[in-house]
């Protein structure tokens, strides 16, 4: 270990986080959480006795960096996040799958039940995660049961202590219909996709409402929950992700200085469009809040124009999202595309200053597919304002995949640099979104 690692080691503090292990090349190699970094991160240069693959890890560390957060909660959801925007090969080394969780609710049965799994399948339940920790996971969900009561195994309708308890919704009791309890779990649903601000707000709401028209019964309820979730929130067992710090995310500082933003993006939106000869035509809205997938906010459109003209679908995608002024306007917009997808979305978004790139990987999905970037040149998007930024960014070679367009930069990424990691994940999961509905209205149809 060098003086510069030792150095950093030193400043290691006793708050919970993420880190980050690099190599001599700067590269991410491996991501962890910790409840108390400087405990958890000293641990793997510690001479104490580790298995094979962890000692060849640690020879690889050259530096360590690390984002500070407010609970180990918060901790286990950037975990996540970041290992799906690194893709870091140790944690593909290291990784037992045990530890990967889904919490799984099937919101088709008549009387849903929640359960934990590590294997999804396409069943038509809802699915929440990857979380890397499955302990961590399962506690969060058994800390929200006394406030959104559930089932943890098939309905029987048969009495039992947890009945007595009031952590099931009492169907078999006569406390509650399948319908009260369908209603509250999409509630559970939308708190564990981290749509709790709003959440909270709708309570407050229902609370009031239920009130004055006299159903006090269901205003004690609300106000409950409500209760409920800010006690949660003041024993900090499962916060907030929207409050994470946004200046600790080098992706989206080194976006901010790329693209000339005035602030690094806090919403940023990713669309594609998924079609197969014109068919079953589907365009995907993806939403990261800052740095983060934001799942509760994804939206999905089925293209009701022309359905085998990508330009045209994704200019009804962007006109259908924009006319929903109760969804929040995005800081940035990511588009699955070149310059052709670019300039048929600009006049649309040009009236509500939103920055719009595109990422043009000319038909390449793969995972080793570039970050080649096309920036309209207009005033929401400045000059380049730092050494760093120019630096950081290459024009690409002209290999004739696309004819140039003087009013825009095209640039190319390194693969390996903190935002085309950001831009990728984004661009990548608004594909598989795309693809995934695209693929349910498929099946759909041919069981017609």
């Amino acid at each position: 270990m060098d003086d510069h690692l030792k150095q950093k080691l030193a400043k290691l503090p006793v708050e919970p986080g993420v880190y980050f292990h690099k190599n001599a090349q700067g590269e991410i190699i491996y991501v962890g959480k910790a409840a108390v970094l400087k405990n958890r991160v000293r641990q793997y240069f510690q001479k104490s006795a580790k298995d094979l693959k962890t000692e060849a890890l640690v020879k690889e560390i050259a530096d360590t960096d690390w984002i500070v957060v407010d609970t180990e909660m918060d901790a286990l959801f950037l975990e996540s996040e970041m290992i799906k925007r690194y893709k870091p090969k140790w944690n593909i080394l290291l990784r037992d799958d045990k530890s990967v969780s889904y919490v799984r609710i099937d919101m088709k049965s008549e009387v849903p039940y929640v359960s934990f799994t590590r294997n999804p399948i396409d069943d038509g339940a809802t699915y929440i995660g990857p979380f890397y920790g499955k302990s961590a996971v399962e506690k969060a969900v058994r800390s929200l049961r006394r406030i959104f009561p559930y089932y943890t195994r098939a309905y029987t309708g048969k009495k039992t202590l947890n009945t007595d308890l009031g952590l099931t919704p009492g169907i078999e009791v006569g406390r509650a219909s399948p319908g009260d309890y369908k209603r509250n779990l999409r509630k559970l649903i939308r708190y564990l996709e981290g749509d709790r601000k709003k959440l909270l707000k709708e309570l407050e709401k229902t609370m009031r409402t239920e009130a004055a028209a006299g159903n006090y019964e269901l205003a004690a309820e609300a106000r409950d929950q409500i209760r409920g979730l800010q006690e949660l929130r003041r024993k900090i067992v499962f916060s907030d992700k929207e409050f994470l710090d946004i200046s600790s995310d080098q992706a989206l500082k080194e976006l901010q200085e790329l693209l000339g933003l005035e602030k690094p993006p806090r919403r940023i939106e990713g669309y594609d469009i998924s079609h197969q000869s014109g068919k079953d035509t589907v365009g995907s809205m993806v939403v990261f809040i800052n740095g983060t997938a934001a799942r509760s906010e994804y939206r999905k459109f089925k293209i009701r124009t022309s359905t085998n003209d990508d330009l045209k679908s994704m200019r009804e995608v962007i006109t259908r999202r924009l006319k929903h002024k109760e969804w929040e306007y995005p800081d940035l917009i990511i588009l699955d595309g070149g310059i052709t997808q670019v300039n048929a979305v600009l006049p649309l978004v040009e009236p509500y200053k939103i920055p719009v790139i595109g990422r043009d990987k000319s038909g390449n999905h793969s995972k080793s597919a570039g970050v080649r970037l096309v920036i309209p040149k207009y005033s929401e998007l400045r000059e380049f304002r730092s050494a760093a930024a120019r630096e950081l960014a290459r024009e690409p070679r002209d290999d004739g995949r696309e004819r140039r367009d003087p009013k825009s930069e095209y640039l190319e990424l390194p693969t390996s640099s903190h935002v085309a990691r950001l831009i990728a994940r984004v661009d990548e999961e608004s594909h598989r979104f795309a693809i995934t509905y695209h693929t349910l209205l498929k099946r759909k149809n041919m069981l017609k």
